[in-house]
């Protein structure tokens, strides 16, 4: 028995495609993906060959697995967390400074996500990762061309401030900032700069869709900006005078 075409139903709609998108990707027509999903015809080997492309599984799994009955769990995360403990790593996607402005569009799209290099680093507990370069001198002495290596917050009250993350938000885009949460107006977040050069400004707690806690920064020998002792003094008092004082309007 094949379940082909019980797998290409299951695989659509892990996608979210319809049968017409899913059709364009399997260059056939869309009657054809009804006809394999339905079991009145198998599909041909050209087609099982694309699907296992994009899908990145192998023949025998398509063709004798049934992969919508994964025991509590769609079978492409299971994969995914078989290969994690397998290599005995975190595998952390990097969204590098050509893919940011795709990154809005795609944050949550499996395709564009499989497309990003991946790398691992050892001393990382298991957990979800993802790492961004960053480009500016706002978050100096962090300097430019870091990548900022972040855990996923699933919670916004697991945000803690003036700590830094990576923010996805609707209007801004991926930024690298300080979370600083007003306890007035919880449906605001305010996003502060480490170069005290760069004004504080507030989002909305309603366009942010994802916030990473920076665990570790990752960057080239001999770029970080070296600073005297009283410029140095200078903005670590400035950076703590803006963070009292977003306090204080908070509290």
């Amino acid at each position: 028995m094949s379940y082909a075409g019980k797998n290409l139903r299951y695989l659509r709609k892990l996608r979210g495609w319809t049968q017409e998108e899913c059709a364009n990707k399997l260059k056939v027509k869309r009657s054809l993906i009804g006809a394999y999903e339905e079991e009145r015809a198998e599909p041909k080997l050209e087609v099982q060959k694309i699907l296992c492309d994009i899908f990145k599984i192998s023949f025998e799994d398509l063709l004798l697995k049934d992969m919508s009955n994964a025991k509590g769990t769609n079978y492409l995360e299971q994969r995914r967390k078989l290969k994690m403990v397998a290599s005995g790593s975190a595998e952390i996607q990097l969204v590098p400074v050509k893919a940011a402005a795709g990154y809005l569009a795609g944050y949550a799209d499996p395709d564009f996500l499989d497309e990003l290099n991946t790398f691992t680093l050892p001393m990382l507990a298991p957990g979800h990762y993802r790492a961004f370069e960053i480009i500016g001198d706002s978050m100096l002495p962090t300097p430019s061309g870091s990548v900022i290596v972040g855990e996923r917050v699933e919670d916004m009250e697991d945000v803690k401030n003036s700590n830094t993350y990576v923010v996805l938000s609707k209007n801004e885009g991926v930024v690298y900032k300080r979370i600083m949460k007003n306890n007035r107006a919880k449906n605001k977040i305010t996003l502060v700069s480490d170069n005290p050069q760069y004004e504080p400004y507030n989002v909305n707690a309603d366009e942010v869709l994802e916030v990473w806690k920076a665990i570790y920064i990752l960057q080239k020998a001999n770029t970080v900006q070296r600073w005297d002792v009283n410029s140095l003094a200078g903005m670590v008092n400035n950076l703590q005078e803006q963070v009292s004082s977003l306090k204080k309007k908070f509290n």
